[in-house]
């Protein structure tokens, strides 16, 4: 029963701009996490922010992933109002743990760098890829993985580099979204072909 519910869900809601508000969401943005003085920051634009928080969250290292908005100039954007920003996620880890590159591994595992148009099912500059760097190390770094990821896949890259600018925390509904609505994400993650995409870019089984 679960998996008819799940496909029939997947029809509606294909799209991450597809979401509906939980009953009982708060439409206020999320709170700023802060890091502690031994951790660090990374920020990741991967189309929709509810699939690249996930995969982030379970990387060792990490404390948190914050679902926003970023890349753009609109104040105060919201997920109704974006403007010309896009969907975004900021890493605080512990570089003791787990080293910037590793989490660029997690981060282009995630995405099809090949598409210009958006991510998957989701299409928009909203849904743009790029990794924005805080310091010119990362910036380095950050290169440095999309040359080889280039040469891996023999295709243009349309992943950008870009310095970080301000992140806005999206809306706290958005926030875990694949722990608060676990059939809804399913269901998204299913009918954007988001997985069966990934095996194509990426070669993987």
């Amino acid at each position: 029963m679960r998996t008819l519910l799940l496909a029939a869900a997947a029809a509606c809601l294909a799209a991450c701009s597809n979401a509906a508000l939980p009953q009982t969401a708060s439409a206020e943005p999320a709170a700023r996490a802060e890091p502690a003085e031994n951790e660090a920051i990374a920020v990741f634009a991967g189309g929709c922010f509810w699939c690249i928080e996930a995969e982030l969250e379970e990387v060792p290292g990490v404390r948190t992933v914050v679902s926003g908005y970023t890349g753009g100039t609109t104040p105060d954007p919201t997920y109704q109002r974006m403007g010309d920003h896009a969907e975004a996620v900021e890493v605080i880890y512990d570089p003791a743990v787990v080293g910037y590159d590793q989490l660029l591994e997690v981060f282009w595992s995630n995405i099809d760098p090949t598409d210009e148009g958006g991510q998957f099912y989701d299409r928009g500059s909203q849904y743009r890829t790029a990794i924005y760097v805080l310091d010119d190390a990362q910036a380095a770094a950050a290169r440095a993985s999309l040359e080889a990821n280039a040469k891996r896949l023999k295709q243009p890259i349309a992943t950008a580099v870009l310095p970080a600018s301000e992140f806005y925390p999206a809306e706290e509904y958005h926030q875990d979204y694949y722990l608060k609505e676990p059939d809804r994400y399913e269901a998204y993650k299913k009918g954007s072909r988001r997985e069966e995409t990934l095996k194509e870019v990426w070669g993987t089984q």
